[in-house]
């Protein structure tokens, strides 16, 4: 896609236009006495202000207070509500890639090309394109990822003989296995709530389900790539091979605990949610790659991750490029980040400098972070549309209904529900559409 995104986005921006020309307001940035830039950071990642603390005592003319948000819809909804009233909004704000589109079509964040293209070479190619949208504008730095991970009970799969699976096909023999030699096992779960996790895994199996093209949007969620996971998994549930109950729900959480529940299709930042529900096994869990559906070509999908973006109605846009600069490449700044943040680097260069050693939930397992490394690196490609959560509010209601009947072909036809309600809405908010 060429720079022609800016025309998408034109009419959102001329309305907006006067609220992103700065403000008064001490929590938009400004500067302070003596010259010094004063600049704010709406942040929901733990500790953040003590990795900032380290940038602060470095850069006395480019002082950094961060403000402590909830993440998720209630950060972005903040965050429009002052970009549209003019004032205060923050200088820099963590943001969820699948946000970015929204915050771009809002007007609420910065093309920041000049002060940070040369960054791409620094980042897998899939984090980049998140805050690019295929695009040359760039609209934040990668600050964390998602790749997506198999977790597993090693202890069960040595004492059964199953083999690691390394495929879809093997992963759904060793399910059958596992739960063909105890009736209350299960390896795995379709969790009918976690539209997240659905579309990490569509997009290992080669889906991106919105695109632009010049001033059009594009939907593809009822692609052939998604069509292919929905029915491996609508297979399973049908015959019963694995568990068909929600994730983070106390009986998930149970059986992560009891023993009943001996694998997890997760992601990187996955050893703090084993640990916080089934800490008495700690030392019995290892982790994989995704099993592949062609092992020939190993692919990948994230689960998760956020950049740091600027806002447009900072007054000091040189200086946030060059802290989210700092706070995101910067051998120090990746330290803390993952020793005192609890994150996952995004930056290529994470796993030599700040991730030597394991999570302590894996002290068993010296290569988990190169197992990570690994799969950022074939991470395909995603592209998020600007109404992502009208398709996972569609995701949660046509899969739910689809996981009760407990019928592959509700499963496949689930994805027909979303494309529709997804495109309507688009066009329905105003999007130019292809087709």
């Amino acid at each position: 896609m060429k720079r022609t995104l800016a025309g998408v986005l034109a009419a959102s921006l001329a309305l907006l236009a006067a609220g992103c020309s700065g403000s008064d307001d001490p929590d938009a940035g400004g500067s302070a006495p003596g010259g010094k830039v004063a600049l704010t950071y709406w942040s929901w990642a733990p500790n953040m202000d003590k990795v900032v603390a380290e940038w602060n005592a470095a850069h006395p003319d480019i002082q950094v207070t961060v403000n402590k948000q909830d993440g998720g819809d209630p950060a972005v909804a903040k965050l429009l509500t002052a970009i549209k009233a003019g004032s205060g909004a923050p200088d820099v704000m963590q943001a969820e890639y699948q946000k970015i589109p929204t915050l771009v079509s809002a007007g609420a964040i910065a093309d920041i090309a000049a002060e940070t293209g040369s960054l791409k070479d620094k980042f897998p190619e899939s984090a980049w394109n998140s805050v690019t949208l295929g695009s040359e504008a760039v609209y934040g730095v990668p600050q964390d990822s998602g790749p997506m991970m198999f977790f597993y009970r090693s202890d069960v799969f040595d004492e059964l003989g199953v083999p690691v699976p390394t495929t879809w096909e093997q992963y759904a023999d060793a399910a059958r296995r596992i739960h063909g030699a105890d009736k209350k096992k299960y390896l795995g779960t379709f969790s009918a709530n976690d539209p997240g996790w659905f579309s990490g895994l569509a997009q290992q199996a080669g889906a991106s389900w919105w695109g632009v093209q010049g001033d059009s949007w594009s939907v593809a969620i009822n692609d052939a790539a998604t069509q292919k996971v929905a029915s491996y998994w609508g297979g399973l549930v049908q015959e019963g091979a694995i568990a068909n109950t929600p994730m983070y729900t106390p009986d998930w959480n149970a059986a992560l605990n009891d023993g009943t529940q001996v694998g997890w299709l997760g992601a990187v930042w996955g050893p703090g949610v084993l640990e916080g529900n089934a800490a008495s096994t700690k030392g019995k869990w290892k982790v994989a790659p995704l099993p592949q559906w062609d092992a020939a070509k190993p692919a990948n999908g994230n689960w998760g991750g956020s950049a740091t973006s600027v806002t447009t109605q900072s007054r000091n846009k040189k200086a946030a490029a060059q802290f989210i600069t700092w706070l995101n490449t910067d051998p120090a700044a990746l330290k803390a980040l993952a020793g005192t943040a609890n994150v996952y680097p995004a930056a290529n260069e994470a796993t030599s400098v700040a991730l030597t050693k394991p999570p302590a939930f894996f002290a068993n397992q010296p290569d988990f972070y190169t197992v990570a490394a690994d799969a950022a690196k074939v991470t395909n490609p995603f592209t998020y549309g600007p109404n992502v959560n009208v398709a996972y509010s569609a995701y949660n209601d046509a899969f739910g209904k689809a996981a009760e009947s407990k019928q592959s072909a509700n499963f496949t036809s689930a994805l027909a529900t979303m494309q529709s309600t997804t495109l309507d809405d688009l066009k329905n908010s105003g999007f130019k559409v292809a087709g």
